[in-house]
């Protein structure tokens, strides 16, 4: 019987080897994600970095230290299964969207039992929160990726919701909302502060 691409996605040997992709871009998202999270410092405070960069403690711009990482990684491996799997584009643009989903009710969840307990939050809660988010990115990126193929219209769609994201994440460091979720957080606080800041003295990690 000929093997169509509808089934060819779901197939023991290529299930495997999306697991094995999944467990890659975890740790490749985690690991650059941490990166990024200096490099607007390390460059220098360079405009261009601001881009890709946290410039700021907002959750907005924690969200870029996933969102590019993993962007990255799935144009990357489209070149080397997307002929082996199905609902490319929308596994793409559904996993970049959940992470933030995840990163978010994580965080805030966990802050609204430590902050009243504690009065602070705590750094390895804050990983985890992000590794919660890509965790749940990957989970439905799996099932896509092994699933039956999805009209048309579906990746069409999927690739609409990309570009929007990368939009929004490439202009609005620069243009931010007077939103809590672009709001600094500097310290476990709000202070009225939002995208690129006048001063970085409190924030430096290198360079003191």
């Amino acid at each position: 019987m000929t093997t169509t691409r509808r089934e060819v996605a779901v197939v023991p040997g290529t299930r495997r080897k999306v697991v094995y992709w999944e467990i890659g871009a975890f740790f490749f998202i985690m690991i650059f994600g941490s990166f990024f999270h200096f490099i607007y410092e390390l460059s220098g405070f360079n405009s261009v970095a601001a881009l890709f960069g946290s410039v700021n403690e907002s959750t907005w711009e924690h969200l870029k230290l996933f969102f590019y990482p993993g962007l990255v990684f799935y144009l990357v491996q489209h070149a080397f299964i997307r002929h082996e799997v199905n609902n490319y584009w929308l596994r793409t643009a559904v996993a970049l969207a959940l992470v933030p989903v995840g990163v978010i009710t994580s965080f805030y969840f966990y802050l609204g039992i430590a902050l009243p307990i504690y009065g602070e939050g705590f750094l390895w809660a804050d990983i985890g929160t992000g590794a919660f988010g890509v965790l749940l990115g990957n989970i439905a990126s799996y099932r896509l990726l092994t699933a039956p193929r999805k009209p048309r219209v579906f990746e069409r769609t999927g690739q609409i919701a990309i570009v929007v994201m990368l939009a929004l994440f490439l202009t609005l460091t620069y243009f931010p909302p007077r939103f809590f979720l672009f709001e600094d957080f500097f310290g476990y606080e709000y202070n009225g502060q939002y995208g690129i800041l006048d001063d970085y003295t409190e924030y430096l990690v290198f360079e003191r």
